[in-house]
């Protein structure tokens, strides 16, 4: 069930949150926002592809 909400999650950050890599984002120059944002997309990530 936890692996099945996290895919459902990382579908949801696919669509509706901005990928910072694609836009070669330089992490030692964003905001706090962005990188709460980066920190968030990479934990859901990490969990959806755990077995």
């Amino acid at each position: 069930m936890k692996k099945m909400f996290f895919k459902k999650l990382a579908k949801f950050n696919k669509k509706f949150l901005p990928s910072y890599s694609k836009q070669e984002l330089d992490l030692t120059k964003a905001t706090l926002l962005q990188k709460a944002v980066f920190g968030f997309r990479l934990w859901v990530t990490k969990n959806a592809l755990e077995d």
